[in-house]
């Protein structure tokens, strides 16, 4: 099955070229204004006091820049960076193994946070707290608990899902940053920076193409400018412009408003199948023969986002802007989205 180009998540093989184009200071980063000043003064704050920087935790859609934030914080403090993931820790010990090797005011990065195990959850507390850890060795008779000293260090954690952090470990962070959808232009700059240090001739139009068609997501707009500069480099005469990134996003089953195939599927299903909702997500799972978290996690925020879907307390509901967007008349009970919405087909 072929990957999802229009997914925040990494695809496999594509993080050595992305990371080239990350940038490595706050000066650098696009976008995310709410989280760029306060997060400037509190870095300036804790360098400025010679002590590490307070425990950060960054929550928002994939494909944001939380990862990227994490390295910007290593750069700006002068410190080095231990990266993990929530399920890569599956034993107490693979923690303590980390925790141990950090240096004073080193960055300790755990990606999807929210699917830590709960034990091991329970000895991350005092590192967060007191950097110490208390971790017995053996069991019964021959038990021994062995007290570690760790160096002070920054936890930054990252999730997709805040609602499954648990409330003891959310109280722990001292600096919450929510990272939203990035706006067109917004998008469009960070594809011209991209395309400078690839060296590809991106046009402003074929900038803008991209960027609208991108989701909001730095992490897909990136990945766009790649198809697309194969695309001109193959078919044209190498200048990504408006035409090449056009049919260049046609021939990925992109269309004018970043919708692939599955987006299409489901507002198909929702509006034809089911007569535009409600319908509740394991019948739209089962009628698409996917994943329900997959649709939950990875198709709908977008979708809600435009206001081409309605959550209600009876299920998925396809509003009149996803009708207008399949080209078919919507039902008389179709939900009509908020003013701010209407012109979304414009965009």
């Amino acid at each position: 099955m072929r990957e999802r180009v229009v997914t925040g998540d990494p695809l496999p093989g594509e993080e050595p070229e992305m990371n080239s184009l990350r940038p490595r200071s706050l000066a650098e980063y696009i976008g995310q204004p709410e989280v760029v000043r306060p997060l400037h003064i509190a870095l300036k704050a804790a360098r400025q006091r010679e002590e590490p920087l307070d425990h950060v935790l960054l929550h928002g859609p994939p494909g944001l820049g939380k990862t990227t934030l994490a390295h910007i914080v290593r750069h700006e403090m002068g410190k080095d960076i231990q990266v993990t993931s929530g399920p890569a820790l599956k034993r107490p010990g693979d923690l303590m193994g980390l925790l141990t090797n950090l240096k004073e005011g080193d960055v300790f990065f755990i990606d999807e946070i929210h699917r830590l195990d709960a034990a091991v959850e329970e000895y991350l507390y005092p590192a967060m707290e007191d950097f110490t850890v208390d971790f017995v060795l053996d069991r019964g008779a021959n038990a021994r608990m062995l007290n570690f000293r760790l160096k002070h260090f920054t936890l930054i954690g990252a999730t997709t899902m805040t609602g499954l952090l648990s409330a003891p470990l959310r109280g722990r962070f001292g600096l919450t940053y929510h990272m939203d959808y990035y706006g067109p232009e917004e998008l469009r700059a960070i594809v011209l920076r991209s395309a400078n240090i690839l060296g590809a001739k991106l046009t402003e139009d074929g900038a803008q193409e991209i960027a609208r068609r991108a989701r909001g997501t730095p992490r897909i707009a990136n990945r766009l400018l790649r198809r697309v500069r194969d695309y001109a480099e193959v078919e044209g005469d190498g200048t990504l412009h408006a035409q090449a990134a056009d049919a260049a996003l046609k021939l990925e089953g992109i269309d004018a408003l970043g919708l692939d195939r599955l987006d299409r599927e489901l507002l198909r299903v929702i509006t034809d199948t089911y007569q535009g909702g409600p319908v509740g997500v394991e019948a739209l799972a089962a009628t698409l023969n996917e994943e329900q978290t997959t649709l939950v996690e990875v198709v709908e925020p977008y979708l809600l986002k435009i206001g081409f879907l309605a959550r209600t307390p009876a299920g998925r509901r396809a509003t009149h802007l996803a009708y207008r967007h399949l080209g078919s008349s919507p039902t008389p009970t179709a939900p009509v989205p908020p003013p701010h919405l209407q012109g979304q087909l414009a965009l």
